[in-house]
């Protein structure tokens, strides 16, 4: 395991930046997740935060940010509309060598979750998976080894993440890992369906 601090100034991490990749129209809630209320908070104002708290560079990939997230705004790769173009708009607007990737759906981060991945390993992709289900958009990536396999993809339209963490040097955060750093398994938790976002705002009302 590496120091997740190294690097950092004034308290906050240098040598890796954050990136929020702002969600699109959601079919199955209707409306941009990246500006969805989640407690009386935008969700990708509640990502940014956590991120803002922990690296020196904070990206806002994509989408039309909230205008209280904080963050540097970065437009679209060209691209289908997909998971794979905000990695690339992500890793290539960022100055770091290693970039943390994150939906803008995930408004129960951890910071705790956030500084295991990148102090795990200096792998080209340090991704967690919690029963048989990866989370490449809750992950660590080098940005010199992933972005041209990432990019190449793009262009061929062979847009699954999972092709891109296949071909590189990619390491796991395994579930019981997970379980030890969220023991109540919420950092991952998607916001994808109204009755999603009714349980996280449950959660958020009792803790």
């Amino acid at each position: 395991m590496q120091d997740a601090s190294a690097g950092s100034l004034g308290g906050r991490i240098g040598n890796v930046s954050g990136a929020v990749l702002l969600g699109g129209a959601s079919t199955r809630m209707e409306c941009d997740k990246a500006g969805l209320a989640v407690a009386g908070v935008s969700g990708a104002t509640r990502v940014a935060r956590v991120l803002d708290a922990l690296f020196d560079e904070v990206l806002l990939a994509g989408g039309e940010p909230p205008a209280d997230a904080p963050g540097r705004r970065v437009p679209d790769a060209p691209g289908p509309v997909c998971a794979l173009r905000g990695l690339v708009t992500a890793l290539a607007a960022a100055t770091s060598p290693r970039v943390f990737v994150v939906a803008t759906d995930m408004p129960l981060l951890t910071a705790d979750l956030v500084l295991a991945l990148v102090a795990w390993s200096e792998a080209d992709a340090v991704v967690p998976r919690t029963a048989g289900r990866t989370h490449p958009l809750c992950a660590v990536y080098a940005r010199e080894a992933v972005l041209p396999v990432a990019r190449a993809r793009l262009a061929g339209d062979d847009l699954a993440l999972r092709g891109v963490l296949d071909a590189v040097a990619t390491v796991w955060l395994e579930p019981d890992d997970v379980a030890r750093i969220d023991p109540e398994g919420r950092s991952l938790v998607n916001v994808n369906t109204p009755e999603d976002l009714a349980r996280v705002e449950e959660i958020l009302a009792g803790s």
